[in-house]
């Protein structure tokens, strides 16, 4: 009987000694920090990766409407007949990082009759989504022209880094130039 009285005793106090050791126990400790700090560390990198590329994309599309906006200005635009069309294609040509430029690109071109009446048009709705509604006015010589150039960028990073300003996940990529047309054309200066 004494016999049956001390197995029991001994599975009892089993479980409580591997659990001890557990415990105390550190091989496995490395990989479970790991796995703990791993996942945050790579998002927070990927993300930083990620904005330096929305960074350059940003800083490339404000250099191209910079040069864009230098062919209205002079009147090469107006005076070559040069289309949307074709203006979407010039900057489409300087423009990198960006996915199927020909539609996902928008182009809005308006002018003005003073820098006072100037006003930014809409990029993204109420809802979120880009507006797809532009014109194309390069306007005449002396007028004030305001070209946005502006396009969504998909945003691949973890939605709890926050990057996107979307609805759907993307980013807007925008751009703007506001400027007063040279003289051209019959317009141009007495000598």
């Amino acid at each position: 009987m004494s016999k049956q009285h001390r197995e029991p005793a001994r599975r009892t106090h089993l479980p409580r000694c591997r659990w001890r050791r557990f415990a105390r126990a550190e091989s496995g400790a490395t990989a479970v920090e790991f796995a703990l700090l791993g996942v945050p560390f790579f998002a927070l990198l990927y993300a930083m990766i990620e904005v330096s590329i929305l960074y350059f994309a940003t800083a490339n599309l404000d250099s191209v409407v910079a040069e864009a906006g230098r062919l209205i200005r002079t009147g090469q635009v107006q005076s070559g007949g040069m289309t949307e069309a074709q203006f979407r294609d010039y900057i489409c040509g300087e423009l990198t990082l960006i996915n199927d430029c020909q539609t996902n690109l928008r182009i809005d071109v308006r002018n003005f009759t003073s820098f006072n009446s100037l006003s930014y048009p809409p990029l993204v709705d109420e809802d979120g989504n880009v507006v797809d509604a532009t014109v194309f006015q390069p306007g005449a010589a002396g007028d004030i022209v305001l070209v946005n150039v502006y396009y969504a960028y998909g945003i691949v990073s973890p939605g709890m880094v926050g990057l996107s300003n979307l609805e759907g996940g993307g980013r807007l990529v925008a751009a703007a130039a506001a400027f007063r047309n040279e003289p051209f054309g019959n317009n141009l200066p007495a000598s």
